[in-house]
């Protein structure tokens, strides 16, 4: 297994209350969070057990999921709906799409 692997089920903890918090006043960027979310995890997930094209193929999903859950939680702050994201997050998944670069050697 990944070392990342648990960090990326960190992340996926901590977005909970966020999640509620977003849920709240905009449904269609919560659904967006909560599937970018989950999609790191489980591309990750994937790909420990690919091989090839295939294993970095899904490091790449995982990737851009990883990003994409970043830009939900950024504009969700820009629009008001949560405070100043924490840094302690915001680190998390900075190493985690660190590690995924790596892995797809992007």
């Amino acid at each position: 297994m990944l070392r990342v692997y648990p960090v990326i089920l960190e992340v996926v903890r901590e977005l909970r209350p966020l999640i509620a918090q977003i849920e709240r006043r905009d449904a269609d960027l919560t659904r967006q969070l909560r599937r970018c979310a989950a999609s790191v995890a489980l591309n990750t997930a994937e790909g420990m057990y690919s091989r090839g094209k295939n294993r970095q193929a899904r490091y790449h999903s995982a990737l851009g999921s990883a990003r994409e859950a970043l830009a939900c939680l950024e504009v969700a702050e820009a629009l008001g709906y949560l405070p100043a994201v924490e840094v302690g997050l915001v680190q998390k998944l900075n190493r985690v799409m660190g590690t995924l670069v790596r892995l797809v050697g992007a």
